[in-house]
């Protein structure tokens, strides 16, 4: 190898190293922040307990990612793009009969459409509220509530949460 050749090899080793930090930022490979709900009803807990141990490994294509801080009570598919709140207390909107709403897998979702984009899907008529956000470039169709609803279903009941 020449002299002239090796200046532009360590030229080139700091711009590989950033590449390969910004590799570890890519979506699927992060741990979304998320803010766990204030400490629900013991009953909500464990509902929300049981909903965690029968969420899909992916949604949407993307695959599951940690929470900061962990939680039962909180999941994330990609990094921050879908992210999972159980037992937070019932959104005020639930009550506006105008608020649009979807029925997936016979689990009823409040469907509000954020300021920066993506939506927040809220379940409604269950023992406990579970709130999804999804970010805009993964809110295309309620398809991606398919995997969710059928853990909903299957973990929480039917009711009226009474927090």
């Amino acid at each position: 190898m020449s002299l002239h050749r090796r200046p532009v090899g360590l030229l080139a080793l700091p711009a590989l190293i950033g590449a390969l930090a910004l590799a570890g930022c890519a979506p699927g490979d992060s741990v979304a922040r998320v803010a766990p709900p204030p400490s629900p009803p013991a009953e909500v807990s464990g509902l929300c307990a049981a909903l965690h141990r029968e969420l899909p490994d992916t949604v949407a294509g993307l695959e599951r990612t940690g929470t900061d801080p962990g939680s039962e009570l909180t999941a994330s598919w990609g990094g921050s793009a879908i992210v999972l709140r159980c037992g937070i207390p019932r959104p005020g909107k639930m009550l506006d009969p105008e608020q649009d709403g979807i029925t997936v897998n016979g689990v009823g979702w409040l469907m509000e459409k954020l300021d920066g984009g993506g939506f927040r899907f809220t379940t409604g008529l269950r023992k406990a509220y579970t709130e999804v956000v999804v970010d805009e470039a993964h809110a295309k169709d309620a398809g991606m509530l398919v995997g969710l609803s059928a853990a909903v279903a299957e973990t929480v009941p039917e009711g009226i949460a009474s927090y």
